[in-house]
């Protein structure tokens, strides 16, 4: 790793310890349109397949997320399924991937099993009045791949009723509207993922 990128990531992690940031998404009526559109996203089964332009993308940044998250999931097998759910989930919902990664971090310190004092569960913490308002109760939110798409789709709508404004979108999805504290560390954090990628020519073989 670069010195300079070394020293910023320690620095990071001085300022900013793992805190688990629990979200607490406010649950309002939403419009039949959109209740349907939202039950469609959180149904639709993923594809078997990655959301990845290139095998060469997969590689750089499977590979450079892999080595930031080693500490937190040290399983490789485990952490390289999260990484590729993560990056699918976020990309089919247009958000950016390592932006989810901050996100995961403040909310849950990447522990699958978190529950917050208000009942907000997973790695995104998503509240479970979800699985009643466009799921179904069967949706385990414990579930990978089921935690990330509800995260992500959840956060794609607060985007949408904000119009991309990204800082009143966090609030919303953290329950603190107004107050800058939480989006402010999942912007920090985002800034840690977002490090650049190593060059594909430190790369020996790309991640399986």
């Amino acid at each position: 790793m670069n010195p300079g990128l070394a020293a910023t990531l320690t620095l990071y992690c001085t300022l900013f310890p793992a805190i688990v940031q629990a979200g607490a998404q406010k649950e309002e009526a939403l419009a039949a349109s959109v209740q349907a559109a939202l039950q469609h996203s959180v149904a639709d089964q993923a594809p078997d397949q990655q959301a990845f332009s290139s095998p060469q993308e997969a590689a750089v940044w499977l590979t450079a997320m892999s080595r930031r998250l080693e500490k937190r999931i040290p399983d490789r097998d485990q952490r390289m399924d999260f990484l590729n759910a993560v990056h699918y989930e976020a990309r089919r919902a247009g958000l950016d991937p390592q932006m989810v990664l901050g996100l995961i971090e403040v909310e849950s310190g990447f522990r699958k099993y978190a529950v917050s004092k208000v009942g907000a569960r997973g790695y995104m913490q998503v509240m479970p009045f979800w699985t009643r308002l466009i799921g179904t109760p069967q949706h385990n939110l414990f579930h990978l791949r089921m935690n990330l798409r509800y995260g992500c789709t959840i956060l794609r709508h607060y985007l949408d009723i904000e119009r991309g404004d990204l800082f009143r979108a966090l609030g919303r999805y953290n329950g603190s509207l107004g107050k800058p504290e939480y989006p402010n560390r999942v912007r920090a954090s985002w800034q840690h993922w977002r490090a650049p990628l190593q060059s594909t020519a430190t790369i020996a073989t790309p991640p399986g």
